[in-house]
């Protein structure tokens, strides 16, 4: 039958929030915390915190890997970011949190790969996704970059076959007139490549694009409104999607138009992506709490099992 494995975190003021956390469901519409609704994962080095998660099984390595941005807003954005957002993009870390595990349940622990250099700004929101052509793994994320003078987002990439080599970075996407863009999600769907992601302004919200070719380039395809037919649409982002066995397609949209507990993910479906059509579907899901910001990956029953029968250690913050 199959399943489904949502890692993410939680939007909290607190140093718990900003870890690794577990969601499983059978379907895809009905899910649970694992590890009654604890951190599976804690970040010790760098910010000592993480956010905007994502996973992939490597097929060189036999490994599940986890990478996500390394930022703390618990504790830097209070200390070496000054409360400053403008701060973070220019001079947070160039770096990405990363775990391996063999079997999603023992995980090593935390490392940092350096993705970018300093004219680089911050390293944001990394996603993965497998390249058949050439047979490697492309790494995208947001950054802003010396170029424009670190004044607005586009998304860059670096290619790995095991994730501990990474090729220099280049740019995969920025807007033709210039307008940042962040939180891309790349999928494929009968050889053609589509792309979410989030446009700061004209039109701002989560938008959709394709191409032919994973790294581009890549032509509009729907616009905010056209995608998720609904208001606020500057308060949505980091966007996600999963294939059902049955074919359709889910996609999760962080929506940050309120505080606390009531933010978080927003769900829709669609039949395909080559011929896009939306709809929110919020009655036919469930979430134990509101997941922010991550990515969902298929498992199988065994995995699934395996996940449901574990309950990892709370570690020792001393």
């Amino acid at each position: 039958m199959g399943a489904y494995l949502f890692v993410h975190f939680k939007e909290k003021t607190s140093p718990d929030g900003e870890q690794v956390y577990f969601g499983v469901s059978r379907d895809g519409f009905k899910w649970e915390a694992l590890n009654s609704g604890q951190p599976v994962l804690w970040a010790y080095y760098g910010d000592k915190g993480v956010r905007d998660h994502t996973i992939t099984y490597c097929r060189h390595t036999g490994k599940y890997v986890i990478l996500a941005t390394d930022l703390s807003l618990s504790y830097g954005m209070r200390s070496e970011y000054q409360h400053s957002w403008p701060n973070i993009r220019r001079h947070g870390s160039k770096y990405l949190a990363k775990w391996e595990s063999s079997d999603l349940v023992n995980w090593t622990e935390q490392t940092l790969v350096k993705m970018a250099d300093e004219e680089y700004g911050c390293v944001w929101a990394p996603d993965i996704i497998y390249d058949r052509a050439n047979d490697d793994y492309v790494v995208h994320w947001s950054s802003t970059h010396v170029s424009d003078g670190y004044s607005e987002h586009g998304i860059y990439y670096s290619r790995t076959r095991d994730f501990i080599d990474f090729s220099a970075p280049e740019l995969l996407f920025k807007r033709a007139d210039g307008v940042g863009v962040i939180d891309s999600a790349i999928y494929e769907e009968n050889g053609r490549y589509y792309m979410f992601l989030k446009s700061s302004r004209e039109p701002a919200g989560v938008m959709l694009y394709a191409s032919d070719r994973l790294t581009g380039d890549y032509e509009p395809m729907l616009t905010p409104q056209q995608l998720l037919k609904t208001d606020d649409l500057g308060r949505y982002e980091g966007p996600t999607a999963v294939k059902t066995e049955e074919g359709k397609w889910l996609l999760f949209v962080d929506y940050f138009g309120v505080k606390g507990a009531q933010q978080g993910y927003r769900p829709y479906v669609s039949e395909s992506l080559e011929s896009p059509d939306f709809r929110f579907a919020d009655g036919e899901f469930s979430f134990p709490y509101r997941f922010k910001h991550g990515t969902v990956i298929n498992i199988s029953d065994e995995e699934f099992f395996r996940l449901k029968a574990c309950c990892w250690e709370e570690p020792d913050r001393r």
